[in-house]
C-alpha cells in the first residue's frame, strides 16, 4: 500500500490558520454597515404645475458618498416636514449608480401640500431660520444585494426669501 502524501493543510498548519483568519476578516469588513451620504448642496430649484391642491416642486440635491465604493439606489420613500409641519412626499423609483467617494445629484420632485403651507405660511416669512426634517427609507446595494435603510435627517436652514 503507498503512503497517502500530506496536503498543504497538514504541512503547514499556520497557513490554514492564516488563510482562516483572512477570510473571515473580509467578510467582516464587507458586511460592515457603509457610512451615511453626506448632504452638500440643493441646486436648480423650479417650480411646477401649481393648484389648490398642491404644487409640484422640482431641485436637485446634492450629496458625497464617502465609502470606498459605489452603490445602487433603487428606490427613495419619504416625507418632508418643516417646522415640525408636513410640506410633502418625496419619492423615487428609477435606479441610479452612485460612485465612490464622489459627490452625486439626486433629482427630487416633490408634491407640496399647499393646505399645509397656507396653515403655516405666516410663520415661515418671519422666520430666518426653519427645521427641515425628512423621514424615510431608501433602498441600496451593490452586487445584486438589497437592503431597505431607514434614515432621518434634520437640520435647520437660513430661508432668504426676499433676496
Amino acid at each position: 500500500m503507498r503512503p497517502i502524501s500530506p496536503t498543504l493543510q497538514d504541512k503547514y498548519p499556520a497557513l490554514k490558520k492564516a488563510l482562516l483568519f483572512a477570510c473571515i476578516t473580509l467578510l467582516l469588513a464587507s458586511c460592515a454597515s457603509p457610512k451615511d451620504f453626506e448632504y452638500r448642496d440643493i441646486r436648480n430649484i423650479r417650480v411646477g404645475s401649481t393648484g389648490v391642491g398642491g404644487t409640484d416642486l422640482n431641485l436637485d440635491l446634492v450629496y458625497y458618498n464617502p465609502n470606498g465604493y459605489g452603490v445602487e439606489l433603487k428606490k427613495v420613500d419619504c416625507e418632508v416636514y418643516v417646522n415640525n409641519s408636513y410640506l410633502g412626499k418625496f419619492q423615487l423609483d428609477t435606479s441610479m449608480h452612485i460612485p465612490r467617494k464622489a459627490e452625486f445629484i439626486l433629482p427630487t420632485h416633490v408634491r407640496i401640500d399647499m393646505q399645509a403651507v397656507l396653515k403655516n405660511g405666516l410663520g415661515l416669512l418671519f422666520n430666518k431660520e426653519v427645521l427641515i426634517n425628512v423621514k424615510g427609507s431608501v433602498r441600496l446595494g451593490r452586487a445584486g444585494f438589497y437592503r431597505t435603510v431607514p434614515f432621518n435627517y434634520e437640520a435647520k436652514h437660513t430661508l432668504n426669501l426676499f433676496n
